[in-house]
């Protein structure tokens, strides 16, 4: 249960710790972060209270016991929106029942199923079976234009970056002006789909808080902290504003929403020019020679172009760098 809050990684290092240290590692005596120690205990309190609830004069609902729900397999990825229409359920509850899906669509790789409720089966599954495969999903060709990322136009269509690499078979980020992508896009308003994570994010960064609101864009080599200093806030607060947990990696273009006092941010931060550059491998280069000529580090290359570090550059490989061009002496 401890695993299942903090993490099963987070819970081994604890009993190593305990154990090399000579303690006890039941679930008592490792240190935990303190929403777990508080979580493990609330859960065994309140499966106690539904054990014993007679001795609590508690009057709990009765449920009978039959199956209510359904696991239905789509046989492909499928519009949420539609698939709610399709059973005959709103599409929030169909949201609840399937908690996984964080977008408007189904993920293009799979798990393809949904959870209905049992009533709804059949129904469900006569609506899909009458529904041609081309009617699943919409989508759009989209030219991408020079110096656009994968992240912007993801943003841009309320799509994942993942979800664009899937369908689009890309290994990695790197993608050029001219080419087309074809991009899934959702066919009822953005505004129905209410539970999805884009949509919570949006409704989380557009409540009304204390301050001035800054919308700010992610550069190579920021971070939480960096961010947060900049601008005068907590780190944990400016992750809460945006749907994130502090230690979450930020990335490269994408927007924060930050309550400040100090939307301006500081003079020195605001003085650095970052500038998106296009750099072709020639022979002899490594990565840490390409880092040195740009006064960039190693692993922002590495997570700019999604390079494997143990593989060698190829002489005419393209590599994408963002870099202050205040700092270059040519």
């Amino acid at each position: 249960m401890a695993a299942y809050n903090s993490g099963e990684g987070t819970v081994d290092r604890a009993i190593r710790r305990n154990r090399k240290a000579g303690k006890p590692t039941t679930c008592w005596d490792i240190k935990l972060p303190r929403e777990t120690s508080s979580y493990v205990p609330k859960l065994l309190a309140l499966a106690d209270i539904v054990g014993r609830h007679s001795r609590f004069e508690l009057s709990l609902h009765v449920i009978q016991d039959e199956r209510q729900l359904a696991v239905v397999e789509t046989g492909g990825q499928i519009d949420l929106a539609l698939a709610a229409e399709l059973a005959a359920i709103d599409i929030d509850a169909l949201y609840r029942l399937n908690p996984g899906y964080n977008q408007w669509a189904t993920a293009p790789a799979g798990p393809h199923t949904l959870v209905v409720p049992a009533t709804q089966e059949m129904q469900f599954l006569t609506a899909l079976d009458a529904l041609p495969d081309d009617q699943r999903m919409r989508w759009q060709r989209h030219k991408i234009r020079e110096g656009q990322s994968l992240s912007e136009i993801a943003e841009q269509y309320n799509v994942t970056v993942k979800t664009l690499q899937q369908t689009n078979q890309l290994s990695g980020t790197m993608i050029r002006a001219g080419q087309h992508l074809l991009v899934p896009t959702a066919s009822a308003p953005r505004d129905s789909y209410a539970l999805s994570a884009s949509a919570r994010l949006s409704r989380q960064q557009n409540r009304t808080r204390e301050g001035v609101r800054v919308e700010h864009r992610v550069k190579p080599g920021e971070s939480f902290w960096t961010i947060a200093k900049q601008y005068s806030v907590g780190t944990r607060e400016l992750a809460k504003w945006n749907n994130m947990a502090p230690r979450d990696t930020l990335a490269v273009g994408k927007k924060l929403v930050i309550w400040t006092k100090k939307p301006g941010g500081s003079p020195v931060a605001s003085s650095t020019t970052t500038r998106k550059l296009y750099y072709t491998v020639r022979n002899g280069d490594s990565l840490a020679r390409i880092a040195s000529r740009f006064r960039v580090r190693v692993k922002d290359l590495v997570q700019w172009n999604n390079l494997d570090i143990d593989r060698y550059l190829r002489p005419g490989q393209k590599l994408t760098m963002f870099v202050d061009v205040t700092r270059q002496s040519s």
